[in-house]
């Protein structure tokens, strides 16, 4: 055999060998997870929970980076150009590896390399209202005042092309009627301009925003889940308020860079479906309406496969465009 071909297969061998190794030695050093959206949001709640107890457990720092913008697409870039180690991750709902490659024509990044690790939660969407600015105490009364009053109604979202965006673009499709888009650069400055009456609704994430309708500062109107949430039995779905078939949960989930090890890759899948199901953390999920969840690497693949043929068909179906 020649020289190189036996040098070439050495260090084949030796590489099978290493990748084992270091992930039994991972973490060494500290871990980086990047939110792509501003802190205080829905999307940042469940990666600081989740990173607070990874850090107790390994005994090495696990940071939140947030690198906000362009609907995710910034975080994401960012990760994907980073070393394929497992030190810096991507934590994101699904607007940047999945709804976005069919809403920006030049993505910085390739969405189908990243590896998936693991879903670490669900949590379904509502419709909210200032009700300072919306009177309506359902859906149908809502629906009856946009259509009295065409193109006035104002709904704040996370940004073009979030998942609140189209979510209300789902909504007006459904229920014949015109928002008009106020987009943010997330949840939490949305939720502030809707609080201020800046806007009059949001179809937001129930974490961050159950406490305000608690206290008196927003009205639920509906949840987007199949079935009403048992925590919330008294608050009726989209699909049983004249829109069957209305159902729009979002998740979160970890991915890594592309090439990132399947043996560093399965550590973290099971490190973090350890937090997430940490009895000390099931009553904060419960605070925030995050149902906690535990996927393997190739049933978050398929999750992957299946929302991008269902939300791809949803913006074609809606129209959706981003001008920019």
């Amino acid at each position: 055999m020649h020289p190189r071909i036996l040098i070439r297969i050495g260090a084949l061998g030796l590489a099978l060998f290493a990748w084992p190794a270091l992930a039994q030695d991972f973490p060494s050093r500290p871990v980086k997870i990047v939110v792509p959206v501003p802190a205080g949001g829905t999307a940042d709640a469940v990666p600081r929970l989740v990173s607070d107890w990874l850090s107790r457990k390994w005994g090495q720092p696990v940071v939140i980076e947030n690198r906000t913008g362009a609907a995710g697409n910034i975080g994401a870039e960012f990760v994907y150009r980073s070393a394929p180690d497992g030190y810096t991750l991507l934590s994101s709902a699904p607007p940047p590896l999945v709804i976005n490659q069919n809403l920006y024509p030049n993505l910085g990044f390739e969405p189908a390399k990243f590896e998936p690790i693991i879903v670490m939660a669900h949590v379904p969407n509502a419709l909210i209202v200032n009700p300072d600015r919306i009177k309506a105490a359902s859906v149908a009364e809502l629906i009856e005042h946009m259509r009295r009053n065409p193109d006035l109604v104002t709904a704040a979202t996370q940004g073009h092309g979030t998942t609140s965006h189209l979510t209300a673009e789902l909504f007006q499709l459904m229920a014949k009627v015109k928002l008009r888009h106020i987009p943010y650069r997330g949840s939490a400055p949305a939720l502030q301009g809707l609080l201020a009456g800046d806007t009059d609704l949001m179809f937001d994430n129930l974490g961050v925003s159950l406490p305000l309708v608690e206290a008196g500062k927003l009205r639920l109107l509906a949840v987007a889940s199949a079935q009403r949430m048992p925590s919330l039995p008294d608050v009726p779905t989209l699909a049983e308020s004249g829109m069957p078939g209305f159902e729009l949960l979002s998740w979160y989930g970890i991915w890594g860079p592309a090439d990132l090890p399947a043996a560093i890759t399965n550590k973290l899948n099971a490190e973090i479906g350890k937090a997430v199901q940490a009895p000390s953390l099931k009553p904060k999920f419960a605070e925030i309406s995050f149902m906690p969840t535990r996927s393997t690497p190739a049933e978050f693949k398929q999750l992957i496969s299946e929302d991008l043929v269902k939300i791809g068909k949803a913006v074609k179906d809606a129209g959706i465009r981003i001008d920019f």
